[in-house]
């Protein structure tokens, strides 16, 4: 196994070394691929397959649990949108039973005023 190899250029002349010698880097694909997400992500290669293979399931790890925890506070933003849509429409259908209310309310007392002056009237 190669060791020392801290960049995707490294490596490929190390597999090149080894296949002009007549054999190959053990798990050069993997290691490539490691070593090029390394590469875009900016993160130092720690120069040995298993440390890389390590180093880059840590990585792997923590994006997973940031999409996760992104993904948990979209659920509770969107749960949260939707309890304020049910408050607001509470909060109108009560407006709008106070403003019936009212209205029943000032037309009975109008009635009873009507009927109390009438009463009176045919007293």
């Amino acid at each position: 196994m190669a060791d020392g190899i801290n960049s995707i250029d490294e490596l490929r002349k190390a597999q090149a070394a080894a296949q002009a010698q007549g054999t190959s880097i053990t798990n050069y694909e993997e290691w490539a691929q490691i070593l090029e997400d390394f590469d875009i992500a900016g993160i130092q290669s720690t120069g040995t397959y298993a440390s890389d293979v390590r180093l880059h399931e840590q990585v792997i790890k923590q994006i997973q649990d940031m999409v996760e925890q992104v993904q948990e506070e979209q659920h509770q933003d969107q749960v949260k949108a939707q309890n304020n849509e049910a408050t607001k429409t509470e909060y109108k259908s009560d407006k709008e039973q106070t403003l019936k209310a009212n209205v029943a309310n000032a037309t009975s007392s109008v009635i009873m005023a009507d009927y109390m002056k009438y009463y009176h009237l045919l007293q």
